[in-house]
């Protein structure tokens, strides 16, 4: 059964990859017939097709390789500074400007003259071209709305989960640190052992002021060394403690209240774990997670050359794979089948397989966003960047310098798409033998 759940995992999470897909590409496709653009194709996924039909002007169908998708556009680029499109070259970067150019013009028809990209306004390409990104930024809002206030999410509690038996630097910690089997000699007991903490107890207020969370009660043992006073609630009744906080070696808190890994500071320590706890989030909160993985995805992104290393020694010296390393989609894929594997309720399943699927669709929009070709918002960039320089001649009262020919970034655009390649075959191998798991 177990391996059946995996299985139902991954196909839930294909289907739910290839709408996503979908769903980027309709949004190219719904503003280019806004526009008037003609569209002769339509398609998810690459490689050969399996499966297509003809609507009105545009073919729309499946290919075999569900790893992305794209619509395609009469007249991408403008014709050449001679006014052709077909042209020939010995320089092999020229040769890539005009196959680019050609491609756009391959099945220009009689009456496609005004129903070409490129003769659009600046403005009116933007919008095509940031639609795609931007229905993946309206599906992951969507999914985490869902997932964070109809669902749930998991939350670190007010609560304790299990109460240390000695004080540890965290930098000397292991998983079992907490056990009275590990302690080093001389140890002492915890504050909050000393004290008469146990876990289930919830806390309720820290030296005369209510906590609101995890990390708000957290910020408060930090900032106290000495005496304090706690009232937690045992068995639904109020109980006061009072713990003596000690000075400990802690994990350093990240801006989202999460411990970094390697990085410590002196703070205050009572000595215990929260639990975690699955409840539905207020939309305020849900706001706050919702920005929290923003940043976090954008941290990601950015972060992504210094994580190279670390992912080579992952896929070819095995090293230890850390869950701050890349993850593909085969990687998310198999995540996905093991959150359909784990003995939990089915409503925090899909919960969490949404909450993947939006996470998914946040990086697609954000990733798509960069002002690089080919990506989408390589495009962008160059439609603003024909706007400017159309005002500045218009204001300096020079000639309209005409289309900015985006064909001449073709030779970046390949090494781009270059780079993106090596880097995904990277991650592919890293997730095959190499896998992050949620245990």
């Amino acid at each position: 059964m177990t391996a059946l759940m995996w299985g139902v995992g991954i196909v839930i999470f294909v289907v739910g990859l290839l709408f996503s897909i979908a769903w980027h590409e309709l949004g190219h496709l719904s503003t280019a017939k806004l526009f008037k653009i003609r569209v002769p194709q339509y398609m998810v996924g690459f490689g050969p097709t399996i499966w297509s039909r003809h609507k009105g002007e545009t073919e729309y169908g499946f290919k075999a390789i569900p790893l992305g998708g794209y619509i395609r556009m009469i007249g991408m680029f403008p014709p050449g500074p001679d006014g052709k499109v077909l042209a020939r070259s010995s320089s092999p970067w020229r040769s890539m400007i005009e196959d680019a150019r050609s491609a756009a013009y391959e099945e220009l028809q009689p009456g496609d003259e005004t129903r070409m990209f490129y003769t659009r306004k600046p403005w009116k390409r933007v919008i095509v071209m940031f639609a795609g990104p931007f229905m993946n930024l309206i599906l992951a809002l969507v999914l985490f709305a869902i997932t964070l206030m109809g669902i749930g999410g998991n939350v670190t509690t007010t609560s304790i989960g299990s109460v240390a038996e000695c004080v540890v630097k965290a930098s000397a910690t292991t998983d079992k640190a907490t056990k009275a089997d590990v302690c080093p000699k001389n140890s002492v007991a915890p504050p909050a052992k000393a004290a008469g903490f146990k876990a289930g107890d919830r806390i309720e207020s820290f030296n005369g002021q209510s906590v609101s969370d995890w990390n708000d009660l957290s910020d408060k043992i930090r900032d106290t060394i000495g005496p304090a006073t706690v009232v937690v609630v045992r068995d639904g009744k109020p109980l006061t403690l009072h713990p003596v906080l000690v000075k400990n070696t802690v994990n350093k808190k990240d801006r989202d209240g999460y411990p970094v890994k390697g990085q410590y500071v002196n703070a205050g320590f009572l000595g215990f774990t929260p639990a975690s706890g699955y409840r539905t989030l207020t939309f305020g909160e849900s706001v706050d997670r919702m920005v929290s993985n923003a940043e976090s995805s954008v941290r990601g992104i950015a972060d992504i050359p210094s994580k190279i290393p670390a992912l080579w020694g992952s896929a070819f010296q095995g090293k230890e794979r850390t869950v701050d390393q890349p993850v593909g989609m085969v990687g998310v894929a198999r995540i996905g089948g093991e959150v359909f594997s784990l003995k939990i309720p089915a409503t925090q399943q899909i919960g969490i397989m949404l909450n993947l699927l939006a996470g998914v669709n946040l990086s697609l929009f954000l990733f798509n966003m960069l002002p690089l070709l080919p990506l989408d918002g390589g495009h962008i960039a160059g439609a603003l960047w024909e706007s400017l320089r159309r005002r500045l001649a218009k204001l300096t009262r020079r000639p309209d310098p005409g289309p900015f020919d985006v064909a001449k970034l073709m030779p970046v655009a390949y090494v781009v798409a270059g780079i993106f390649i090596c880097f995904t075959a990277l991650v592919l191998v890293a997730d095959v033998v190499n896998p992050v798991t949620l245990s």
